[in-house]
């Protein structure tokens, strides 16, 4: 049995569609981060960083193994039940650039975009043409790989899973995939797996107590270090 530690967040999707992918036994654990669950000793004993997701693998020969980061989960479970990874050299290369690159670069300029556009205070137009503009490059070079082929890697794979959910929510985010056709047919071609379907509607409609925002929330947007400190 895996414990799956999730909110309903992009990030928090890309696990959830590799669990549903290998259909195997898992137990979901809603955590409420506008009200903090991440920062309780109990999950920081699971993930120091303090963020959504993790997992803790149960069937293991040594007991109970806790991970963290949603690519090192991916990372984890692919190897563990040897599904949706190459094995071989050249294509372990290359799923690790990818993974790496959407760690890097899509998830956080895609994540800087979202702050601004749906909580920070006030007007702030610098810092939404900024992660905009990085956005959309990284919607470029992905556009780019998706020119010959399907998926990133030949087979569709955890660098898939990794890099879908932040383009899924690219409307929201004021962005038109329009201009990267190539990804909105891949994009496409993912929504559809039954297995995406019941991870992007896993606590769909869970509601936290109210709209959490730059302003009103300093749990997840104004943290220091005295969040973390025990």
């Amino acid at each position: 049995m895996i414990d799956f530690y999730f909110s309903p967040t992009p990030n928090g999707w890309k696990v959830a569609i590799m669990l549903f992918e290998l259909d195997v036994p898992f137990k979901t654990h809603l955590v409420d981060l506008p009200n903090g669950d991440q920062l309780k000793p109990e999950f920081l004993a699971i993930n120091p960083n303090g963020k959504i997701p993790a997992i803790v693998d149960h069937d293991t020969a040594n007991g109970p193994l806790s991970v963290f980061e949603s690519g090192a989960i991916l990372l984890y479970l692919a190897d563990k039940f040897q599904a949706f990874a190459p094995t071989d050299p050249l294509g372990r290369k290359a799923l690790n650039e990818w993974l790496f690159w959407q760690a890097g670069n899509q998830g956080p300029m895609a994540g800087q975009l979202s702050h601004f556009v749906n909580y920070a205070d006030g007007d702030q137009p610098y810092s939404l043409t900024r992660y905009k503009n990085e956005t959309e490059r990284n919607l470029a070079v992905l556009n780019t790989r998706l020119a010959t082929q399907d998926y990133i890697l030949s087979d569709y794979s955890i660098a898939d899973m990794m890099a879908f959910p932040w383009a899924f929510i690219s409307k929201k985010l004021g962005i038109d995939l329009a201009q990267f056709p190539n990804v909105q047919d891949w994009r496409g071609r993912i929504k559809t797996r039954p297995a995406v379907i019941s991870a992007i509607n896993l606590f769909k409609d869970q509601q936290f107590s109210g709209k959490a925002t730059a302003a009103n929330n300093s749990l997840l947007f104004n943290q220091g270090a005295d969040a973390l400190k025990s």
